[in-house]
């Protein structure tokens, strides 16, 4: 029966379904996992709360002196709003749920949390040789730093400045050269675009060590920072965030997504065990980093994104006018926009919330809209 006098108690059941045996309720745990949902518990039953509920498309189970919901997390905002005019206490319950899905990640002098806000990450090449844009600009001070400013006023929370491709076949540069090319432009843009993150890729030790001195807040390595003693050394009495890459360029997998979440877990471990904390590491599965150029693992990789959510950190969609677009359609570098946005839209949806991008404008869009759908919840007053 309803007990309209009584204060409610919302709680987070969701880890009884994840860490379940049965096969119905590990089902329920691995959509709450993978698909971003919460399972909630509501006592005492609270008519108007079952019917504020069903607006947000939930699945409710009715008991006699609970309630159990299974919605989105995207849901939990407007949710936490709408109970607020029902019970204060329990919209306090619920800002604290919302609160433990934080995911931070700590880079430099930023703070970013990609539950809250996807992090839109524009990539400023200054190789020559990079495959999409390494023919396209003169790469002076001022033109850099133009570009920089026209990706952070686009919507960019993160500028990557590249000295050296990594694309298939690279071939790789002294680091003397990559400095020269990377460190001028790292300190122009950070003076430049202050309320912007700067990141280097590079997997270069000498480079790490020229690029913090610089004050890069993000390093992004290919190699995943431990095939160098060396550099984790360094990036332990740093502050930098770490964007952490699976590459499959010399291995052959029988089970890719098995294969990948070991890589992550053995990497995870040796990263912090070299004392640097989880909070400031996420995660990129290294899309076109296969022993195969543009092969058809790429899609495996973009459809299984969100295995990686057990790891609890950010994860990156990187996959900018990549070459699977050319593998399905035969398309130039110059015609990928729209297949781009199509598989980071799929991507972004299964957890990629880091984007790396060269259209920032099209990708905040894409983000905007996303989201907007996802909370698209249909609450009229009457």
């Amino acid at each position: 029966m309803d007990d309209e006098g009584n204060k409610m108690q919302i709680k987070n059941i969701s880890a009884e379904f994840i860490n379940a045996n049965d096969f119905a309720q590990k089902a329920v745990g691995q959509q709450i996992v993978k698909n971003d949902y919460v399972a909630l518990e509501i006592s005492p039953v609270n008519r108007q709360l079952i019917t504020l509920l069903a607006k947000f498309d939930a699945t409710i189970v009715q008991q006699a002196d609970n309630v159990q919901v299974l919605l989105t997390r995207a849901a939990l905002p407007l949710l936490q709003e709408q109970v607020a005019k029902i019970d204060s206490s329990a919209a306090k319950s619920v800002q604290a749920i919302i609160d433990e899905y934080a995911q931070i990640w700590q880079a430099g002098r930023f703070t970013f949390d990609t539950n809250k806000q996807a992090i839109i990450y524009g990539i400023l090449n200054t190789s020559p040789d990079s495959f999409y844009d390494g023919d396209r600009y003169t790469n002076t001070l001022a033109d850099v730093v133009s570009r920089a400013q026209a990706m952070v006023a686009a919507g960019a929370n993160v500028i990557e400045i590249g000295g050296q491709t990594t694309r298939p076949g690279f071939t790789a540069i002294d680091p003397s050269v990559e400095i020269e090319r990377v460190v001028p432009f790292i300190e122009a843009v950070k003076a430049a675009v202050p309320n912007a993150a700067i990141a280097i890729d590079t997997y270069k030790y000498p480079v790490m060590q020229a690029v913090i001195a610089a004050g890069v807040d993000i390093i992004n390595d290919v190699n995943g920072f431990t095939d160098d003693s060396r550099k984790l050394a360094l990036l332990a009495n740093a502050n930098v965030g770490l964007l952490t890459m699976h590459s499959a360029r010399e291995k052959e997998y029988r089970n890719l997504t098995t294969s990948m979440v070991e890589f992550f877990t053995e990497n995870l471990a040796d990263l912090e065990a070299a004392g640097i904390a989880r909070e400031r590491i996420a995660l990129d599965q290294g899309i076109g980093y296969n022993k195969a150029a543009d092969a058809l693992e790429d899609f495996a990789m973009m459809r299984n994104i969100n295995e990686l959510k057990q790891f609890g950190r950010p994860i990156m969609t990187a996959i900018s006018n990549k070459g699977f677009a050319k593998t399905l359609f035969n398309l130039p570098r110059e015609e990928r926009l729209p297949a781009t946005l199509i598989a980071e839209t799929i991507m972004y949806l299964r957890g990629g919330k880091i984007l790396r991008v060269h259209e920032v404008t099209e990708t905040q869009q894409l983000v905007k809209l996303v989201d907007t759908i996802e909370a698209g919840y249909w609450l009229p007053e009457n």
